[in-house]
């Protein structure tokens, strides 16, 4: 058998990626987008209430609760300081390089595993995020793990699994809104149906998930309704007679991609394609190499020795999604930067493997 390969030189890389991301705590508020979410959050505390969402006492519809809910616990425990705001969203994001790390491990091997966490912790944008941080941060780590054990339930003794799945994209649903299960359900139904698998495809458990996730979501919805359904006389994007549950479900997400909402852009198709060129640095190109070789595989219908294809599903759609919407931003690009860094890493892990040099080197750290 051949000898297990040496991790060490790899974990203390990760390590180190981790120490730099947490500097980020040191680093003050960013306006004007941090200012808001940790005003917000912080008005929470004061007034112990945790069902309307004020900003400078004027009712606030931009964002829904689960991100305010977790921030404004972080206040009670540590008080009312920048570091204190940014702490939830880095963990969250950490939880995000442990589930990428579970499931590359599962699907891929531990070289794999080890270089997908490296990735994302060193990609320009994660460390941005991680020093500005937003929703992002949040959804970086909730998606990876729903789809994580979306995959889990696809095995036997799926309960648990399916419950933990569904419960994460509620949290993602309430940290931004229902287009989030594009990437978790495009992972999940892009890989069953590549690989065939009609049966699960199918399968009566899909619709128990998506009542477990409304069942879950139900706070939002009933905070929403509270604060702005039982009251259309309040004046909410310079407008009257606003509901807050359909903003939710419709305006924040479908208006913004069809420029019919108070929120509005101009979209750019190739947006996303030269965004990831500097978002994703230092590893751009080879993510470039990684998507057209396993999309190549797709069409060609290679065999491969992992079978996996919730990564490319779900990023793959994702970026669809994002890039015929009207309204962009850099950052939206983050929450499947897990999914890009297995890829990657799978590349590396597969060049190196055929003997190519740039790969050995980048692979062992040594010629």
């Amino acid at each position: 058998m051949p000898a297990e390969p040496n991790h060490k030189p790899l974990y203390y890389l990760i390590s180190l990626a981790v120490l730099v991301n947490f500097t980020g705590l040191m680093v003050p508020l960013m306006d004007p987008d941090a200012g808001i979410y940790a005003s917000v959050a912080k008005t929470m505390v004061q007034e112990n209430d945790y069902v309307n969402l004020y900003f400078h006492d004027m009712d606030w519809l931009d964002k829904p609760h689960f991100p305010f809910w977790v921030t404004a616990l972080s206040f009670k425990v540590f008080g009312l300081h920048d570091w204190v705001y940014k702490l939830p969203g880095i963990l969250f994001m950490m939880m995000g390089a442990f589930y990428t790390y579970l499931f590359a491990k599962k699907y891929y091997n531990k070289t794999i595993a080890g270089w997908s966490v490296l990735i994302l912790l060193t990609a320009l944008h994660i460390l941005i995020s991680n020093n500005d941080v937003r929703a992002e941060p949040y959804l970086t780590g909730l998606i990876i793990a729903a789809v994580y054990h979306f995959s889990r339930s696809l095995q036997k003794n799926w309960g648990w699994q399916l419950l933990a799945a569904s419960f994460f994209t509620a949290c993602a649903v309430m940290t931004k809104g229902i287009f989030i299960l594009v990437p978790i359900g495009g992972a999940l139904a892009g890989h069953l149906i590549i690989s065939r698998n009609w049966k699960e495809l199918i399968h009566w458990k899909w619709i128990l998930a998506l009542l477990l996730i409304a069942v879950f979501i139900f706070p939002e919805l009933y905070c929403l309704w509270k604060q702005f359904d039982t009251h259309p006389e309040k004046t909410v994007f310079g407008g009257q007679q606003v509901s807050g549950i359909k903003f939710f479900l419709w305006d924040s997400q479908f208006g913004r991609f069809f420029n019919t909402g108070p929120i509005s852009g101009k979209g750019d198709k190739f947006f996303f394609l030269h965004t990831l060129l500097w978002a994703f640095l230092p590893w751009s190109l080879i993510l470039y190499a990684a998507l057209f070789t396993r999309i190549k595989s797709v069409i060609r219908k290679v065999k491969s020795e992992f079978n996996e294809w919730f990564t490319l599903s779900g990023s793959l759609l994702a970026l669809l999604l994002f890039s015929f919407s009207g309204f962009q931003l850099p950052h939206y690009a983050n929450i499947i930067f897990p999914m890009l860094d297995i890829l990657s890493a799978h590349f590396i892990w597969k060049k190196k493997k055929k003997g190519e040099k740039i790969f050995r080197i980048i692979s062992t750290g040594r010629k």
